[in-house]
């Protein structure tokens, strides 16, 4: 793995010198666009707009289009916003990390300490890990700062990315117009429906099924086989009403 940033983790007046690797790999297949007459790969062109010509990546920069017009922004632009976060990922405060809701989280970054670090990195990992706390804090990435938790996993300081409370919408959008009546039996047998499905969760458990069959397919193909897909079987209760539905549910899963 090659480090994507480097910089310092605030703890208090502590400053524990890190590099960040990214912690998470697609396991998706990677397709590539083709034309469809010849197979060949369709390469995408940075074009000025107005003149239709490519302009070359050094000659890219950012801009804000403010009223009527573009204000171009440089590194010393990015750097002036708050320079002392541009290298440090500064905890400022610890809470339970089952207090923050899955909606918030984006990706994780493992972290590696310098070796002037050390100590410090393995006192706030064993502390975290005795605490069963999760540091909150902001820092600098690719010119945009970003809010995350600092948390234990099998030894090691994850930096996990959440967004701000301004990134998530408004669920008032998609609630139900109408009330919904929810009687004391239905939610009785619900509730046994979750307790049986109930299980520790072992993510070990769970494979990307999807890309696995799609290479099965490609390789098939590559051979000159015909693809066999398999028809799904939607599952459909013997009654429309909810209550049987979930009685149902609970003697199969029994």
């Amino acid at each position: 793995m090659r480090s994507i940033w480097k910089g310092s983790i605030g703890f208090g007046l502590v400053n524990i010198p890190v590099k960040l690797f990214s912690g998470v790999q697609n396991s998706q297949l990677d397709l590539d666009m083709l034309d469809e007459r010849d197979h060949n790969n369709i390469k995408f062109k940075r074009v000025n707009e107005k003149t239709q010509k490519e302009v070359p990546y050094d000659k890219i920069v950012k801009g804000y289009f403010l009223k009527d017009r573009y204000i171009v922004l440089d590194e010393h632009d990015f750097e002036e916003v708050k320079p002392e976060k541009t290298k440090v990922i500064e905890i400022e405060n610890f809470v339970d990390i089952g207090e923050i809701n899955p909606v918030y989280y984006e990706t994780s970054y493992y972290t590696q300490p310098e070796n002037q670090g050390r100590k410090a990195y393995a006192l706030l990992l064993k502390a975290l890990e005795k605490s069963k706390k999760a540091g909150v804090a902001r820092f600098v990435l690719r010119n945009s700062e970003n809010l995350c938790v600092i948390h234990p996993l099998n030894g090691t300081i994850v930096i996990t990315k959440i967004r701000f409370q301004e990134e998530i919408r408004d669920t008032k959008e998609v609630l139900l117009k109408d009330a919904v009546t929810i009687n004391p039996k239905e939610l009785q047998v619900g509730l046994a429906l979750i307790k049986q499905y109930t299980a520790k969760f072992d993510i070990s458990a769970f494979k990307n099924d999807y890309s696995k069959e799609l290479l099965k397919i490609i390789k098939s193909k590559a051979q000159g086989k015909r693809a066999t897909v398999k028809k799904i079987k939607t599952k459909k209760a013997a009654s429309d009403d909810l209550y049987e539905q979930l009685m149902e549910s609970l003697s199969k899963r029994a």
